[in-house]
């Protein structure tokens, strides 16, 4: 794994392509809990949220993937943003950054699977993303 992290790119933009990507997971696990329940979009969307309140089944487990999205998105963009600040060697940065979006579309298809004992995991390890960067953040100080 360290063999792996000293030699994954060191260029800036993998990390705000990340924060990017994270961004919008959110929106990408919403759209795909509205076609899978249904939504109609003449009809549904003069209250597109109250649809997905009323979901069950595979709808709804992927409207609960995007809001633990929308959860975990501030301390993941904090996370990038302080090490960046704090001189974190940037393909660390970047690997950790990148290893947290991809735990996160693991951790949408475990929802919409419902394994929550492998969802639980992966949140465990993507949160470990997030607390590694501001570990490496104090220690670079």
């Amino acid at each position: 794994m360290i063999n792996f992290i000293q030699h994954f790119p060191n260029r800036l933009e993998i990390a705000v392509i990340a924060m990017l990507t994270a961004c919008l997971l959110p929106y990408f696990f919403a759209f795909f809990a509205k076609v899978s329940g249904g939504f109609n979009f003449k009809v549904d969307n003069a209250n597109p949220r109250d649809f997905l309140t009323k979901a069950q089944g595979l709808p709804a487990r992927l409207n609960a993937a995007q809001a633990n999205s929308f959860e975990g998105l501030p301390i993941f963009l904090a996370s990038v943003l302080v090490a960046m600040q704090f001189f974190v060697p940037q393909n660390i940065v970047n690997a950790l950054a990148c290893f947290y979006v991809l735990l996160r579309l693991i951790y949408g298809f475990a929802y919409a699977i419902n394994a929550p004992i492998f969802r639980s995991v992966i949140w465990i390890l993507s949160l470990a993303c997030c607390l590694l960067l501001f570990y490496f953040s104090l220690i670079v100080v």
